[in-house]
């Protein structure tokens, strides 16, 4: 085999190994705080070990797992101040993000997002998948983000979203039982999408802002749900 076609095969099996751990990091499939088997995940995934370290080390890196000298890789933990900072760093970037995007986005990827929010305002109904919720509202969030023009900001919501998603999920299913289907609507992010169409820069932050936050009071006993979920018998 020529060296450029092995390193090409490598890489490869790499990129796929890291999609995958980091689907199950992302979902907890891996319980918090547990130590992570490298050989049988090696053997689950189908690869060898030097992809299997690469993308292990790079989950580290991106706050998916994390590393111990001497013991290994581990789940990282699922704690209400953990991810209270991540719902806080979160909320500091769309908001400077919403801000921006009022200041700067192209009229055609403004009405390009309010197509894609009018189209998905068919599936916020009794029945979705709340996966399917949590997806479509990620994605709104990414593409808003995107309107300020700033790559780095996207990059680090993306992170974050990945890091939360389990929990965010959790919240979804709970508001959901808790005020019925009903109560998951678009109408904040149309709150939000009039004011960077107005170009108010400050309504845009203080709409994501409002939006955001009012999650955070729910963190405490989503955290306690997931454990619930996850370590449900």
């Amino acid at each position: 085999m020529e060296p450029i076609e092995k390193m090409t095969r490598t890489e490869g099996s790499v990129e796929r190994t890291y999609r995958e751990l980091k689907e199950m990091a992302a979902n907890y499939r891996f319980k918090p705080d547990s130590r992570l088997n490298e050989s049988e995940l090696a053997k689950k995934l189908d690869t060898s070990r030097t992809p299997l370290r690469e993308a292990l080390n790079r989950l580290v890196a991106e706050g998916f797992l994390t590393f111990r000298s001497g013991q290994g890789f581990f789940c990282r933990s699922l704690t209400p101040a953990e991810i209270m900072d991540l719902y806080e760093a979160r909320a500091a970037i769309e908001c400077e993000a919403a801000k921006l995007a009022a200041l700067r986005a192209k009229p055609e990827d403004v009405a390009a997002l309010e197509t894609f929010l009018n189209e998905s305002r068919v599936d916020y109904q009794p029945g979705t998948s709340p996966v399917d919720l949590v997806r479509l509202d990620e994605e709104f969030h990414t593409r808003l983000t995107a309107l300020a023009g700033n790559a780095e900001m996207v990059r680090m919501l993306e992170n974050m979203n990945g890091r939360i998603h389990y929990v965010r999920l959790i919240d979804l299913k709970t508001l959901c039982e808790r005020d019925g289907p009903d109560s998951v609507t678009t109408d904040p992010h149309q709150r939000i999408l009039e004011a960077v169409k107005r170009g108010d820069a400050e309504a845009a932050r203080a709409e994501m802002a409002a939006h955001i936050e009012r999650r955070l009071e729910s963190i405490t006993e989503n955290v306690r749900n997931a454990f619930a979920q996850l370590y449900a018998p």
